[in-house]
């Protein structure tokens, strides 16, 4: 009993090896500064110039296409007559270079007919670099005659607005399309949106800075709870984070570049952009901070706590504010400061407070993206991203390093089958001492 025991030990410290090897850090999406990681999961799919050759998206499916300069480009989602709408859409202009004030794209939702539902404008604004940015488009249903509010097929119409010329080069995008639960009790919500909420600047957080790396896309975004976070961030680069904000509870974020070690340098103007989107990636607010070589600081500006009812503000800040679950913090470093400081990273600390207690869900059922769970808040302490968590489970992380099951199926059978030999050999009669040839006339092997 023994010998079995320790023979199965053998096995699973072998099959635990296989499988360490296989979930080696540092493996999976590796991204050069710069890059942008998009969902590994994305579909292909193509833009149409008509809307009646749109391709359909379904929910929750991430797509990649593309669009190129002062394109309008349609897709096609199919919605029913109660739910709340969001398609979002990440533009990626990767290595194009400088860009104007004004450059970057419209996402609109529309009936078939081309009436608008609702439209939201990204833009790369004052710091006029390329970065990835985020918009999205919704269609609420409304009590009273309004437009939109038909189930069927309803258009997604993507613009892009560059100002020079002579740029032709294409973005990527990457788009998404969601659609919210049911309230539990559509007429015992507020139908206003809020008057008054708290809107003073916590006090900074104390305690041991922690080192946690951000992610190269919304799909790898690193979780984060309530902390002072550090990681570094190379000039032309985006670190992503997320963040799990609950019902009822305020964030509030702050970025510090530090001082350069280098050489100084000149004064460069939006160094930093600090930016937040919300769970369907519809763009929340940003802070920007200049930068001359020494230590700088932004902080987003004072945002409501979460509610259902922030969606009838007029404020952009206020009613994207609408629904819980991950919220996503981005911070890009302009390419400018390559020029006056040097290629190198430079190290920043990111400070997240999450305030309140969180209240109940205001949905029927499962949340799903719009809500948070005690898993989330697990998965925030741990810093996992969306990827690592999805595959944390015994035989998932086997996947997440690339490795097939049946490849583990293989190297298992080949653990047994060396075993069983040995077995074998354990159990049959012993050599004749003399090394005497046995009934085949043949004498033991030699050398082993």
């Amino acid at each position: 009993m023994k010998t079995r025991r320790n023979r199965g030990r053998v096995v699973a410290a072998a099959l635990a090896a296989m499988c360490a090897a296989a979930v080696l850090p540092g493996r999976a999406h590796a991204a050069d500064p710069g890059e942008y990681g998009f969902d590994p999961g994305a579909k292909k799919v193509q833009g149409a110039t008509a809307n009646v050759e749109a391709s359909e998206l379904d929910e929750g499916v991430p797509y990649r296409s593309t669009i190129r300069p002062g394109e309008k480009l349609y897709y096609r989602v199919v919605l029913d007559d109660v739910s709340n709408a969001y398609v979002s859409a990440v533009a990626v202009p990767g290595g194009s270079g400088p860009v104007a004030y004004g450059d970057g794209i419209k996402v609109s939702l529309r009936e078939t007919d081309d009436t608008s539902c609702g439209s939201e404008q990204a833009n790369f604004g004052s710091g006029e670099y390329a970065r990835p940015i985020t918009a999205y488009a919704y269609r609420t249903i409304e009590e009273g005659p309004a437009s939109c509010q038909e189930s069927g097929q309803y258009d997604v119409l993507v613009e892009r607005e560059t100002k020079d010329a002579t740029d032709t080069r294409a973005w990527d995008l990457e788009l998404r399309f969601l659609q919210e639960p049911r309230l539990k009790a559509a007429s015992a919500m507020p139908t206003k949106a809020p008057e008054n909420w708290p809107s003073g600047t916590p006090g900074p957080l104390t305690g041991q800075q922690q080192k946690r790396s951000g992610g190269s896309g919304y799909a790898q975004a690193t979780s984060l709870e309530n902390g002072r976070w550090q990681d570094t961030v190379a000039p032309g680069q985006t670190r992503f984070y997320r963040v799990p904000v609950g019902w009822g509870q305020q964030i509030h974020a702050t970025a510090g570049l530090s001082n350069s070690t280098g050489a100084a340098g000149e004064f460069v103007g939006s160094a930093l952009t600090l930016s937040l989107a919300n769970p369907a990636q519809g763009f929340v607010s940003d802070a920007t901070l200049a930068y001359s070589g020494s230590p700088a600081s932004a902080s987003l500006s004072p945002l409501p706590p979460v509610a259902y009812r922030n969606r009838y503000d007029s404020s952009t800040q206020v009613n994207a504010m609408r629904f819980a679950g991950w919220y996503y913090l981005a911070v890009s470093l302009s390419p400018k400061l390559k020029e006056s400081f040097g290629a190198e990273p430079i190290p920043f600390e990111l400070s997240v407070q999450v305030k309140n207690e969180a209240e109940e869900s205001p949905y029927e059922g499962d949340a799903g993206v719009f809500g948070v769970t005690d898993q989330d808040r697990e998965v925030a302490r741990k810093g996992q991203n969306a990827e690592q968590a999805a595959k944390s489970g015994p035989m998932k992380v086997v996947a997440a390093a690339g490795i097939g099951t049946g490849t583990v199926l293989v190297l298992g059978l080949g653990v047994w089958t060396l075993l069983a030999r040995r077995r074998t050999a354990a159990a049959a009669p012993a050599a004749p001492a003399s090394g005497a040839a046995g009934p085949g006339g043949h004498g033991p092997p030699q050398g082993r």
